[in-house]
């Protein structure tokens, strides 16, 4: 069976999204009160707040579905121009892909000297962002038991395995592997794009656990 392989650190006290350390669960309150003792302060008024996240002074703020923290998301508080905007956006990219603990969903995210961030926003609504799946469950952490539930959900059972062709079986292991991707690297994405035009631009970011997503159960 192919299937391909990566090595990440699962987040020590559950397998979602942590920010700084802290998963991206529980009850809205109980975020702020652990954000509060990384050194963030809380403005009641504006449901926001602020600090120092990676050398950039931001805003922070709290999203949750079904009263569950689904999303931390930050934005620059100090904006600043096209120019400038590039370089940060370029050095957050390279910072998450030096980082062990991140695996980049699109490669060629990486803005040349030449974008035209401005004209593209503005004129063709171009979105520039890049994401990050964070420390993905290794391939070799499931159990056989895990393995198999999987590979039933996909039509397929033990006995037939040893009748399949080569062919079948890299294909069985590509399926395996799109919903691995789908079920639960995809569920622990950090993502960050720009925002803004002229000389006000800021970087988004979000570390989202989309175990708690809204996922059209209201409709």
């Amino acid at each position: 069976m192919v299937l391909f392989l990566w090595t990440g650190i699962v987040c020590a006290q559950k397998d979602v999204t942590c920010f700084m350390g802290i998963p991206v669960d529980g009850t809205k309150s109980a975020m702020i009160q652990k954000l509060k003792a990384k050194g963030f302060k809380y403005d009641s008024t504006l449901d926001l707040l602020t600090g120092r996240f990676n050398g950039y002074e931001v805003m922070v703020g709290v999203v949750t579905h079904n009263d569950k923290v689904w999303r931390i998301m930050l934005q620059d508080k100090n904006g600043t121009d096209e120019g400038n905007i590039k370089i940060r956006f370029n050095n957050l990219f390279w910072q998450f892909g030096r980082n062990e603990k991140y695996l980049a969903y699109d490669k060629n995210a990486i803005l040349g000297e030449d974008e035209r961030i401005g004209y593209e926003m503005l004129v063709n609504h171009k979105r520039y962002e890049a994401i990050f799946l964070q420390s993905p469950r290794k391939m070799e952490t499931f159990s056989d038991e895990e393995r198999w539930e999987i590979l039933r959900s996909l039509g397929y059972e033990a006995e037939d395995v040893n009748t399949l062709t080569e062919e079948q079986k890299i294909q069985m292991g590509n399926e395996f592997a799109g919903y691995v991707l789908e079920n639960y690297w995809l569920k622990k994405p950090v993502w960050f794009m720009i925002e803004g035009s002229g000389t006000n631009y800021r970087i988004l970011m979000y570390y989202d656990n989309e175990y708690n997503k809204a996922d059209g159960e209201d409709l």
